[in-house]
């Protein structure tokens, strides 16, 4: 049974990266109607910040050295390495049970929210691996960041992303959705580009439910 795991990180409870998000969901779940779907909400439930038990634990990988996932629980020497691992299990197993890893998220401050920070440090272990694993990510950015825009040097969150699933995870395969030009909802500086954040919005909609069809 393929599985979808959904994560949204906004801050926002109707914001544009959860609507992206869901339209990916929505079609993924409408071509697996027997797929197994979990949804963890980063920013209502938020996740633990890493601690001194995650940081022992990361040094003890490192010197076994341990890259099997499933070999992980045999290092916990400690209680307080044992809370930590108390944190980190479901999360692990909730992410190692998915073929799909869905993440909607906005971009604050030219990058990812600490709420998703927070998730990827808990998970995240020196050697490890997550492919073949197919990675998603919705995004909602206030201002425009794609190549050839003048703020594209300034996109810290997909050239975050992307580096750090390739980096730790091993994946490869990761596919990115933006939403661009959101402010000008709300900025009268920005107002003359609603037109083109309508445009950016409509054709990430578009993307994430043709491309839930197809995963």
């Amino acid at each position: 049974m393929t599985t979808l795991l959904h994560l949204d990180a906004s801050a926002r409870r109707n914001s544009l990266s959860r609507e992206v998000g869901a339209a990916f969901a929505t079609a993924w779940r409408a071509q697996h109607p027997e797929g197994g779907y979990l949804h963890r909400d980063l920013a209502a439930d938020p996740i633990p910040f890493i601690g001194e038990g995650w940081a022992q634990l990361c040094d003890r990988v490192l010197a076994q050295p341990v890259t099997d996932l499933d070999r992980l629980a045999e290092l916990v020497d400690s209680p307080e390495q044992a809370r930590a691992w108390a944190i980190i299990e479901p999360l692990l197993a909730e992410v190692r049970a998915a073929d799909v890893v869905l993440i909607g998220t906005p971009m604050y401050n030219y990058s990812i929210p600490a709420g998703l920070k927070a998730w990827l440090d808990q998970i995240t272990f020196p050697r490890m691996s997550l492919a073949p694993r197919r990675f998603v990510v919705a995004t909602a950015r206030g201002g425009a960041y794609s190549p050839g825009t003048p703020k594209a040097g300034y996109d810290y969150q997909e050239r975050y992303l992307r580096d750090f699933f390739v980096g730790h995870f091993a994946v490869e395969d990761t596919v990115f959705i933006n939403a661009e030009l959101a402010n000008s909802r709300q900025d009268p500086a920005l107002a003359h580009l609603r037109a083109k954040h309508d445009e950016s919005f409509a054709a990430a909609l578009a993307a994430a439910r043709a491309l839930g069809k197809e995963y």
